[in-house]
């Protein structure tokens, strides 16, 4: 199998997003989007050139194409999403203005002591798009660990000697630690850091020991065998990544995934809510889309407002009373 490195991975993230343009032009025969609405926002709650982004554009792109109309994408990153996702509750109920849902609409109103919106009430998700699995990783010098089951009986016969990493308090990496530690019962010292570089480096030197960390952050890592891939963390296999099984293989029920969707704020019309509904079903599954988002080892997800509804409140099910259960707070 061919390594990769950490750089080789973030050069093809960019070069991933590069393929996307901010904008694609209105074509000819004009919009067939509700309203006639010619040029049509995109918001990404995150930085230029990760895998959101990725995401973002190549979604941005499809609605290009099927709307006959301009789709910009914006990033507006900051505060685990809670900038870009305010900016979208009070903008134009159009229908001009779209964003990518992120898994943060269903963890920072249990986070967050104080929210400028209501997750819950200022927005209509419409359709999820992608689901983004974390891979489970270990230290090299962790020899005694080879799988799954080997972390947790090392784990029990070593009460609060391991140290798991994480891009940040309440991010997915680190809620997927938490919730391993809940559902198997061991002790493991959570140590947060700002962003996932830093401690990926750190799992690599050997500094802390596992790290739940997202797919194209890590991939490059395992390929390379700087660090040790126990599994992924979906509830199944992932056909991106077919040499590693799901850790819910051991751990029954295990299931946790960075995943993304369209939405739009609320007030804006049933009309335009079913146009976006009915184009989002047909990019997922279209060959073409399945193609790009592997390259951010992305699946494309097809979906409907009920279910993608119906999983975000599972979401905040799962992870509300974690977050509470651990006193997890953002002031």
């Amino acid at each position: 199998m061919k390594k990769m490195s950490r750089r080789t991975v973030a050069k093809g993230l960019a070069a991933a997003a590069a393929l996307w343009p901010l904008a694609r032009p209105a074509l000819a025969q004009g919009s067939n989007f509700p309203n006639g609405v010619g040029t049509i926002k995109l918001v990404v709650p995150y930085p230029a050139g990760g895998a959101t982004d990725v995401i973002g554009r190549i979604v941005a792109d499809r609605l290009s194409a099927l709307w006959h109309a301009s789709v910009i994408v914006e990033n507006i990153a900051g505060a685990a999403a809670n900038i870009g996702m305010d900016r979208v509750a009070k903008g134009p109920t159009d229908g001009s203005t779209l964003f990518i849902v992120p898994p943060q609409i269903a963890i920072n109103q249990y986070l967050y002591a104080k929210l400028a919106f209501d997750p819950e009430k200022d927005f209509v998700p419409i359709a999820q798009v992608a689901n983004l699995p974390n891979i489970l990783v270990v230290k090299k010098q962790l020899t005694e660990v080879k799988t799954v089951k080997d972390l947790i009986d090392y784990a029990k016969a070593n009460p609060g000697k391991l140290n798991f990493a994480s891009s940040g308090s309440g991010t997915t990496i680190h809620l997927s630690g938490e919730l391993f530690k809940s559902m198997t019962g061991i002790e493991m010292n959570h140590i947060p850091y700002r962003g996932s570089a830093p401690a990926m480096n750190d799992l690599v030197g050997g500094q802390v020991d596992l790290m739940f960390d997202n797919a194209p952050s890590v991939i490059g890592q395992v390929r390379g065998n700087t660090v040790n891939a126990l599994g992924v963390t979906t509830l199944k296999p992932t056909p991106l990544l077919p040499e590693l099984k799901p850790v819910a293989d051991t751990v029954a029920g295990y299931d946790t995934a960075s995943w993304f969707g369209i939405g739009v704020r609320a007030g804006v019309s049933n009309e335009i809510i079913a146009k976006i509904e009915e184009t989002a079903r047909t990019i997922g599954g279209e060959a073409v889309v399945k193609e790009r988002m592997a390259s951010v080892i992305a699946d494309p997800v097809v979906s409907d407002r009920k279910t993608f509804g119906e999983f975000i409140q599972a979401e905040r099910q799962k992870w509300g009373p974690l977050i509470n259960k651990l006193g997890l707070r953002v002031e």
